[in-house]
């Protein structure tokens, strides 16, 4: 096995190119751009200079004057074959200035915004697409991973009277194509373009036909009506805002809104937004969303089944790739399922068979050492990235821009990920997968272990998994979107997501007397004897938050730096300054104060999440615990039963697979989970 140690990483440019900090602080507040004169009708532009041409929309015509329907879309990295950002796509106003047009609205103007290239042109720097016809304009950016020779966007029918603009992973489209292979003829290896003969057959019920992530709009010509889909779980970041016109602009991220709309929000994900129709609505409905406690008993083989499965699918891919590896649970065993089938794929045949793993961390940090031992295990060719807490701190600001946040426990999370993207991007690698989901799915997250009873514990996970679009979703996508890199979650196929979600909740619990930590499910499931996937003291390490294991000085150095940046004074003003989501420590004052000077607007500060938490717990959740109520810290190290590099707990697995788990925290107070006594939280 080959293994690059990998260099320091050193600062990476603001995403503004040519911006001095000065300039970047007034960007958001520059003057209106001049309107540009409309292309020919029916025309088409290729190449990755389409999207600097600066256009601004063009002036809807005479005959319908307030008709002019924004629509904005920026398609999302975590897609395969386009990963288009659609920069600005006006949609569809109404006269009375509605934010949602009423039944029956139909379109008279379609105006694309290409000046939002030079904001998010990171997430598709291969290729350039626009589509104008009559006034209406369809562009995008892509990020070409799937058919990169074919796939250009926009996507048309035959006689191309239905236009689709997609950022997505279709890992179905070639069922599909087969269903339509007499009824359609496909132009494109994009597996997106099956988009197209569904709606042709189907009409709207399409979407939950997909098995894939996805973001897209779909324009009509016939009807001169759009729709516009969000993948079920909200793995690609989308916005929706009104301009002051009344018009509907959707992105993919709030930079590509904040100049042209008075409001704008999240989109939310499993959600479809109809023309037609009149407004959202939500096609993804199973039936763990209504939080009913399951009753279906643990099944280790279809649980393992179900993950492989949803591992092989994302191997769909034309370009190099590889996989994160932290050397916990969740990314070895994606590490894992990978290096054993990926000899089966096609994706084998055109890039061999070795498999690159990636990991970033301070010098000596836990991942770094687990992720080494995993990789020599599993044979990839490994690659270490180190980085410093100053390289952490001066990327700061340019992370809160891409990931359009000010969540305390994103940023740090996000911060050695983003880091790390570039270098991978650099080694030209444009496809990672990565274990997001797990702890969401399967309570995973150390302060479960104090969930009073299944039923509370079965309502968290389910709250998790919902909120799961501003938190893990919104850092894996955006943090390596910025540098044209795709990351895909196995642990959040819809498919593998029913398997955990309908399983009896009582199977997930720690339990000490029966040997079970946390994610027991996940950890049995792939304890194999004859053909181990990994070795027994990492199938049975314990959670850790990834800020916590890129190294514990990385979350000290943060909180050493922004004491210094923020005055006692300041913070006696903060529900002054900021009385919506107000800061409660010096950490997460000084982020605040940088996301209120890239997105000074109302509405920006309100697509982000707030409350308290304590190890990446819900508000919720604090309940559980009275002294949690007093923490400001979502650290899990705050958690006694939190095990990383202490000599207060031991964990072994026996030879069944089970776990002993012991905590002798101190100075803290006995929670009861299962009728046991089974942790102490630190005063």
């Amino acid at each position: 096995m080959t293994r690059a140690p990998g260099p320091t990483l050193t600062r990476p440019p603001h995403p503004k190119r040519g911006l001095s900090s000065r300039e970047r602080g007034r960007s958001n507040r520059r003057p209106p751009r001049a309107l540009p004169t409309p292309p020919p009708a029916e025309s088409q532009t290729r190449g990755p200079g389409a999207a600097r041409a600066g256009y601004k929309f063009a002036a809807p015509s005479p005959r319908v004057p307030r008709i002019s329907a924004a629509q904005s879309i920026t398609l999302p990295p975590t897609h395969t074959d386009t990963r288009t950002s659609i920069d600005r796509l006006a949609l569809a106003s109404n006269p009375r200035g509605l934010a949602v047009p009423p039944p029956g609205a139909t379109m008279c103007g379609i105006l694309a915004v290409l000046g939002a290239a030079d904001w998010l042109k990171h997430r598709g720097p291969d290729w350039s697409g626009l589509y104008q016809c009559e006034g209406n304009f369809l562009a995008q950016q892509r990020l070409a991973i799937v058919s990169p020779l074919s796939g250009d966007q926009p996507l048309y029918n035959a006689d191309r009277t239905i236009v689709v603009v997609a950022n997505g992973e279709i890992y179905n489209h070639k069922k599909i194509r087969k269903q339509f292979a007499s009824k359609h003829t496909f132009s494109t290896g994009s597996d997106c373009e099956v988009i197209i003969p569904l709606y042709e057959e189907y009409g709207e019920d399409f979407v939950d036909m997909l098995d894939g992530v996805f973001a897209f709009v779909l324009y009509d010509t016939r009807t001169k009506t759009y729709m516009a889909a969000r993948d079920a779980i909200g793995v690609n970041p989308l916005y929706m805002g009104r301009g002051s016109d009344g018009a509907v602009w959707i992105s993919s991220e709030m930079k590509a809104l904040n100049e042209d709309c008075v409001k704008f929000e999240i989109f939310l994900p499993g959600h479809l937004y109809s023309s037609a129709a009149g407004g959202l609505r939500r096609w993804y409905k199973p039936q763990w969303f209504a939080e009913n406690v399951p009753a279906t008993p643990y099944q280790p083989l279809v649980l393992r089944e179900a993950f492989e499965k949803a591992v092989i699918k994302r191997l769909m891919t034309d370009v190099p790739f590889g996989v994160l590896l932290s050397g916990g649970l969740d990314s070895s065993l994606v590490a894992s399922v990978t290096k054993r089938h990926l000899i089966e794929t096609e994706a084998a045949e055109k890039f061999g068979t070795e498999l690159h793993s990636f990991v970033v961390g301070l010098e000596g940090s836990p991942d770094l050492i687990a992720a080494r031992e995993v990789a020599d295990y599993l044979g990839t060719i490994h690659h270490e990235f180190h980085f410093t807490v100053q390289d952490g701190i001066d990327a700061i600001e340019e992370v809160i821009y891409h990931d359009e946040t000010y969540d305390v426990t994103t940023i740090r999370a996000s911060t050695p990920m983003f880091l790390m993207a570039r270098k991978i991007k650099a080694l030209g690698v444009k496809m990672v997968l990565s274990g997001e989901g797990s702890d969401e799915l399967l309570g995973g997250y150390l302060y479960f272990h104090f969930a009073p009873n299944k039923e509370e514990f079965h309502k968290e996970t389910c709250r998790k998994v919902k909120a799961l679009h501003q938190y893990d979703c919104l850092r894996a996508n955006k943090a390596t979107s910025a540098w044209g890199l795709e990351v895909r979650v196995p642990f959040l196929d819809k498919d593998f997501i029913n398997v955990a979600m309908s399983m009896d909740p009582e199977w997930k619990m720690y339990n000490a007397d029966l040997g079970r930590i946390e994610k027991w499910i996940m950890r049995k499931a792939f304890d194999d004897e004859e053909q181990p996937y990994l070795p027994k003291h990492i199938l049975y390490r314990q959670k850790e938050q990834f800020s916590d294991g890129v190294g514990y000085n990385w979350i000290d150095g943060l909180k050493a730096f922004t004491e210094q940046q923020v005055s006692d004074e300041m913070m006696k003003n903060a529900a002054k300054l900021y009385p919506h989501n107000t800061p409660v420590n010096k950490e997460a004052y000084y982020y605040r104060m940088i996301f209120e000077r890239l997105f000074p607007q109302e509405s920006a500060r309100e697509t982000v999440p707030w409350g308290p938490s304590i190890a990446c717990s819900t508000p919720a959740a604090i309940e559980w615990v009275e002294q949690w109520k007093a923490s400001h810290d979502p650290s899990g190290r705050l958690i006694a039963s939190h095990n990383s590099a202490s000599a207060n707990h031991t964990n072994h697995a026996n030879a069944n697979g089970n776990c002993a788990h012991q905590a002798n925290g101190t100075n803290g107070v006995p929670v009861v989970a299962n009728g046991t006594a089974t942790g102490k939280m630190e005063a």
